[in-house]
């Protein structure tokens, strides 16, 4: 193929896009991605033939016949899309925008991309959404056994996908951090603390009070996950992680179970949300159900 077909096959690519976006504005970020992933293979091609600076000799043209918008730095970027999305299937492609795409290429880790990718389209982020849990590292924060199940596809279960540490946004500015200073910061925004804590998560309760013998107790915070149908106890503690409180959690995910949990359901998780976690301790903790995670206090 000559320099001058490649120029004009992807002219009329872009061209048919700019229509195409006008007229059909329900599919048009579908149709654009197909087009710049089209584009991008037909750049990339043209490199190996004529050289890298072709670019700047298609855009030079481009700017002119197509549009602006079509400098340079644009067409790199059309081109390292098909590069970095070569070995992806067409159609889970059409399913995200370009905005989404220009944010996904940044990531160089293959495995992290595809987490963000399955992420944006289970739960419909949107590009706002998806630049947020990727500056918050989400992906990063996850154990490290959960990121060789998902990239062995095997399925994770409720406490795999709970980052460390929990990210709580103090949006009030409060100075002094202490437990119910800590829990108030979670119920002032409680969507946002449960997408932090993965898919499913439902709450139920704070200080939810269960009678243990004569004496009563409270829960900090009762969730529920609605996907692994099992209760969630949570312990917020602004401490390093002690031995008493395994213990403590232990009683309230029993009384959980005997109380509240049907047949249906599976056993109850206790997450002990602390200060700073103690691994030689959870190294001897022999309930698998309970987790111990750090937080991580951001001021807005």
């Amino acid at each position: 193929m000559q320099e001058k077909n490649y120029y004009n096959k992807i002219k009329n690519k872009l061209i048919d896009d700019e229509i195409y976006s006008k007229v059909k504005d329900y599919s048009k970020e579908r149709h654009r991605v197909i087009t710049y992933y089209e584009v991008g293979k037909m750049l990339s091609e043209a490199g190996k033939h004529y050289g890298e600076d072709i670019i700047g000799k298609f855009s030079e043209k481009l700017m002119i016949d197509v549009g602006k918008k079509f400098n340079k730095k644009t067409l790199f970027r059309i081109k390292q899309f098909y590069n970095v999305f070569k070995e992806q299937k067409v159609a889970p492609l059409e399913r995200l925008s370009w905005s989404h795409y220009k944010i996904l290429m940044t990531i160089r880790d293959e495995n992290a991309r595809n987490y963000y990718i399955n992420r944006c389209i289970i739960n419909h982020l949107t590009k706002r959404e998806l630049e947020d849990i990727k500056k918050n590292s989400e992906y990063e924060r996850l154990p490290k056994e959960t990121k060789i199940k998902l990239m062995e596809n095997n399925e994770p279960n409720i406490k795999d996908l709970i980052k460390n540490p929990i990210i709580i946004k103090n949006k009030s500015n409060y100075e002094i951090i202490s437990e119910k200073i800590l829990q108030k910061i979670i119920l002032e925004d409680i969507p946002l603390f449960l997408k932090e804590l993965g898919d499913g998560f439902t709450f139920i309760d704070n200080e939810y009070k269960i009678k243990i013998g004569s004496r009563y107790n409270y829960i900090d915070l009762l969730l529920y996950n609605y996907i692994y149908k099992a209760f969630i106890v949570v312990e917020l503690k602004v401490t390093e992680l002690k031995k008493e409180y395994i213990g403590q959690i232990e009683i309230y995910m029993n009384y959980i179970d005997k109380n509240l949990k049907s047949i249906n359901e599976d056993k109850t998780i206790g997450i002990i949300i602390c200060k700073k976690d103690n691994k030689f301790i959870m190294e001897y903790c022999s309930d698998a159900r309970i987790l111990s995670k750090e937080y991580e206090i951001v001021y807005i």
